[in-house]
């Protein structure tokens, strides 16, 4: 039984992402499919020097461009917060007398605990007061 070239890149391209799943290294898909681009030109009726170039030409091409992208994405840090990390910055409506202590707040529609970051400062019902930090359970207002 005689096999295509064609046929051999498509098993080659399959054999490069078996470990591009296996390990979530992007580089195999990257020879993944320059080994497609090979078939291709096999295909079309290409040499094996000309399918030997694509090959080589596609997966340094797409390392070359795609890579340094995917680490940049990658080293980034999320545009949004969650969690606590999105409380911060927000405002909130004092409900019962908030001082050093303590008091309590109404943030993101919740009642919290909160307390003053300047122990001096007291703030009475009704006020807007903006979160600085959320320490455990209690929001860090002033």
């Amino acid at each position: 039984m005689d096999i295509d070239a064609w046929v051999w890149w498509l098993i080659g391209a399959v054999g490069l992402g078996i470990p591009l799943v296996l390990t979530a290294m992007p580089e195999f898909g990257m020879f993944s499919a320059g080994a497609v681009a090979a078939a291709v030109v096999a295909a079309v009726g290409g040499g094996l020097v000309a399918q030997v170039l694509v090959f080589a030409a596609v997966s340094v091409a797409l390392i070359a461009v795609v890579r340094p992208i995917a680490m940049r994405h990658r080293s980034q840090s999320p545009r949004f917060a969650s969690g606590v990390d999105a409380l911060k910055g927000r405002q909130a409506v004092v409900l019962e007398r908030v001082d050093g202590n303590g008091g309590r707040i109404k943030l993101a529609g919740e009642i919290w605990s909160a307390r003053a970051l300047d122990a001096a400062m007291a703030y009475e019902e009704g006020q807007q007061v903006d979160v600085v930090e959320i320490d455990g359970a209690t929001a860090v207002v002033m």
